[in-house]
């Protein structure tokens, strides 16, 4: 029963790590850019999720409706102002601009919003279902894979059946050749930037009611995001659901069985043996193509 509660425990966490590991897969594989300030976004949903909950007393799974579109229309806009100016320097000057808008980003909500954690607390945070006996499932992260597992699949159909998501994977593909079949890149560009902080911003909100949140809540979360999308193919969607899937039973594996202090250090065990035993990802092809 142990190992079951864990097992379930850990998926349950890795849908969410999933949903921030896609954006920043999303934003490599449009842009070919690691956005190192992805954290930072998640940090921003968090805290959009506390006020839209104590200021406006929307609950924070139904703020998401509001939460998605703002967070949208920041991503598209910094890209416009900030990303796209560096898109086709050096990697290093990318990932500087990225680690500095982070960096803003995070002093910014420490100035307005103090060192203090916050707790958003609704009346079913320490809800839990008991579907067996022995097993005690968080009524908020079910709550939480569910929205994941459907905003996963709304993407995985506009990626497929829409015009503008198969422009994103063709962009994503080969970005000369996209723009020569006549498929404006830069918009393509601001708009996977745009989905990418919404995704960073949503997985933030979600994991708001089980979380302290915090100006620096989003530096964990940040190299979590990217382990995922190294772990799974960096530039693969469907690499990073998985990979986000198996940190999250990893970490519950090793809270159980090993200590809570050491599953940081279990994940990223992983990490350097999928590096040094498949440097491109579990769903990557080599040679980066």
């Amino acid at each position: 029963m142990m190992f079951l509660q864990s097992l379930l425990s850990g998926i349950l966490t890795g849908g969410v790590y999933a949903l921030a590991g896609i954006g920043m897969s999303l934003v490599f594989g449009v842009m070919n850019i690691s956005n190192f300030a992805h954290g930072d976004l998640m940090m921003l949903g968090m805290y959009l999720a506390y006020f839209a909950f104590t200021l406006l007393h929307i609950d924070p799974y139904l703020a998401l409706l509001l939460i998605i579109p703002t967070a949208f229309l920041f991503g598209f806009m910094m890209e416009k102002i900030f990303i796209n100016r560096v898109i086709n320097h050096p990697h290093q000057n990318q990932i500087l601009l990225t680690i500095g808008l982070g960096l803003i980003m995070s002093n910014t909500a420490l100035l307005a919003f103090s060192s203090d954690p916050k707790i958003l607390t609704t009346s079913y945070s320490s809800s839990a279902v008991t579907p067996l006996d022995g097993i005690s499932l968080s009524l908020p992260l079910l709550f939480s894979f569910a929205i994941t597992c459907l905003i996963t699949a709304i993407l995985y159909l506009f990626l497929s059946k829409s015009s503008t998501g198969m422009a994103l994977r063709a962009t994503s593909q080969n970005r000369e050749a996209a723009q020569l079949m006549g498929i404006n890149v830069a918009k393509m560009s601001a708009i996977a930037f745009g989905i990418g902080t919404s995704l960073a911003a949503t997985a933030g909100a979600l994991i708001a009611p089980t979380y302290y949140i915090h100006p620096l809540a989003g530096h964990s979360f940040l190299l979590k995001a990217f382990t995922i999308c190294v772990l799974g193919g960096l530039g693969s969607v469907v690499g990073a659901a998985v990979g986000g899937l198996i940190i999250g039973v990893v970490e519950s594996m090793a809270s159980t069985y090993i200590s809570s202090d050491w599953k940081d250090v279990v994940v990223f065990v992983l990490f350097l043996a999928v590096l040094l035993l498949r440097p491109e990802g579990l769903f990557g092809k080599k040679g980066g193509q």
